[in-house]
């Protein structure tokens, strides 16, 4: 590790190049739109596009634009990356709650893609935001996030056109001039070696065609080996046999030297880098990486430090890090061809654990001082520990995006189906320890989504049941009563075959519910009815005390007064018996009423 990393906190870094292509962006923000050359006002929002493939520097170039722009949109600068590190296109829903979050505002939990799609455009109305969307994978994921707000302005990244835009003109990214690559590889290399053989750097630039992704970690390469000189990395790069990688000439650059780099790591090294690959998101921090690799949590961060200094991964945030997505694919290939399938689900594994234990000590923080769950949050290992509720809800925000995406992983791959449980109950108790059950509600429906996936395909009827009827219970919470009661008589069967007569009795309490909020009278007083008499063959008297209060509600809404003055006293003697006094007085106001 000291010799790896020991020039991490000595190299400096910066945005090169690319004045030519801001010009032209900035000029195609004030180009006259179709809109205005046929007299319109404009209906929508501008869309910039920064076309190229990954490796050449087209994020970069967007984040250094909306740098440069942000003060021209005073609400805000709005990011969001529409491919997951596998390569997926992220579903439209889940990026337009994320992005209304961001701006303040809370959509209903179970929200569909029309109802967020709108719930985003709205929140946009009348505001100046600039809205980046990187690593985009078709035009109808910025059709279904563009502001109907002419004032704002969108910047998307993509390989390519995004036919069925708009009025839209790619700025397609290519190698960099000779100048700026040449003082890209000097923020790592440094002035001198660049001085010492101003040729030789001119012919490494050559080498890697201009790409930013390539110069970086040859830059990299040369910045953790200060003896060697420009001309050595040069040579090295020559002497890689090509491979059937190299085939694909646009990507042969960023190959070639990522073998370089690759291979120049020491092994425990290399292993942890394509480990990284398996962190939700391409994102760690030395949680994860110590986790994945099972080292130290000191050894992961000063490895994600070293990687981070030589190009290897991108800093996101303090202590946390991203792989980079032109590098994603080249480490799964060697994450596929260097590790056995037991190893990466052992590691996988290793990294669900530590976020079940983290999560566990986030939520024991939330408990008073001095209580038992702070006694044992102290007794915990201290990397693992929270030294106050505050920072544990810091810790439970920041990382939740990342937590959400590592329980729907591990749903999705189903190898690891009891880690991935533990990992969704400690999340879903986390969350409401710090936020409350409304609060949570929108992470909440997510979670309980993913325990339903794994309880049907494990065929746990107690669980799909429970999830049903939370999802219901938020369902019916969103005003969406039909898709509860839908939820609530498929609990009923999956908990009357399993047998189970808690679920059962919820699940039948839960119908009747529905058709009070209905005000079908009838049949909320049958399903209660039916509800009543499973917890009396319980004998639940708290239960039953409910039921009969219920009973007594909808008989009296209905005009049959004495049915609901039978059940109110019936209410009113099973809380008596329960030793219940506020129920008892409960009862006897519906008795009286």
């Amino acid at each position: 590790r000291a010799v790896l990393f020991a020039a991490a906190a000595t190299v400096g870094r910066g945005f090169a190049g690319r004045r030519r292509e801001l010009l032209s962006l900035r000029a195609d923000i004030e180009r006259a739109g179709l809109d205005t050359l046929a007299g319109r006002k404009a209906a929508r929002s501008r869309v910039l596009l920064i076309a190229g493939r990954p490796g050449w520097g087209r994020t970069a170039l967007a984040e250094e634009l909306a740098r440069r722009l942000a003060d021209d949109y005073p609400d805000g600068v709005l990011s969001a990356r529409l491919t997951t590190s596998a390569g997926a296109p992220v579903p439209t829903e889940r990026t337009a709650r994320e992005l209304l979050g961001r701006l303040g505002v809370t959509a209903p939990p179970g929200a569909d893609e029309d109802d967020l799609s709108e719930a985003l455009r709205s929140a946009l109305d009348g505001r100046r935001v600039l809205l980046l969307l990187d690593d985009v994978a078709g035009a109808e994921q910025v059709d279904a996030l563009l502001p109907d707000e002419p004032d704002c302005l969108v910047v998307a990244v993509s390989r390519g056109p995004l036919t069925g835009v708009p009025d839209v003109r790619p700025c397609t990214v290519g190698g960099l001039d000779v100048s700026a690559a040449v003082g890209l590889l000097a923020q790592y290399t440094g002035p001198t070696r660049i001085t010492c053989d101003p040729v030789a750097a001119q012919s490494l630039v050559e080498e890697c065609a201009g790409q930013p992704a390539a110069l970086v970690l040859v830059g990299g390469w040369l910045a953790a080996r200060p003896q060697a000189s420009v001309d050595d990395a040069l040579a090295r790069l020559r002497e890689l046999p090509p491979d059937e990688g190299d085939l694909d000439h646009g990507a042969r650059p960023m190959i070639r030297a990522f073998r370089l780099a690759y291979a120049a790591l020491p092994s425990a090294a290399a292993r942890m880098l394509r480990l990284l690959v398996l962190a939700p998101g391409g994102s760690a921090d030395a949680q994860t990486a110590s986790a994945l690799a099972g080292c130290s949590v000191a050894d992961g961060e000063a490895a994600l430090e070293g990687f981070a200094a030589y190009g290897m991964l991108r800093p996101r945030g303090p202590g946390d890090y991203q792989v980079p997505g032109c590098l994603d694919p080249l480490l799964r290939e060697r994450l596929a061809a260097e590790e056995r399938p037991a190893e990466v689900e052992l590691a996988r594994a290793r990294m669900l654990e530590r976020a079940v234990r983290q999560l566990h000590a986030c939520r024991l923080a939330a408990e008073p001082a001095g209580s038992p769950g702070r006694k044992k949050l102290a007794g915990m290992p201290k990397p693992l520990r929270f030294s106050s509720s505050a920072q544990a809800a810091d810790w439970l925000a920041a990382r939740l995006p990342t937590l959400v995406e590592a329980a729907r992983l591990a749903v999705e791959i189903g190898e690891l189906d009891t880690l991935a449980r533990r990992l969704v109950a400690a999340l879903t108790h986390a969350l409401s320890a710090h936020r409350g059950a409304e609060g949570a509600a929108v992470e909440l429906y997510g979670l309980h989504e993913l325990v339903l996936d794994v309880a049907r395909r494990r065929d746990l009827p107690v669980e799909r049941a429970a999830a049903l009827l939370n999802l219901g219970d938020l369902d019916g919470g969103a005003g969406r009563v039909d898709q509860a009661l839908a939820r609530y008589k498929s609990a009923l069967e999956a908990a009357r075959e399993s047998g189970d007569p808690y679920t059962t009795g919820r699940a039948l309490e839960s119908i009747g519910g529905i058709y009070q909020e209905l005000e079908d009278w009838h049949r909320a007083a049958d399903w209660y009815g039916r509800a009543l008499e499973l917890r009396l063959s319980r004998r639940d008297l708290s239960a039953v005390a409910r039921m009969y209060a219920r009973l007594g509600t909808v008989h009296g809404y209905a005009g049959q007064w004495g049915e609901a003055l039978r059940d109110w006293r019936a209410a009113a003697a099973a809380c008596r018996r329960a030793g219940d006094r506020p129920g008892y007085a409960r009862a006897l106001s519906g008795a009286a009423g």
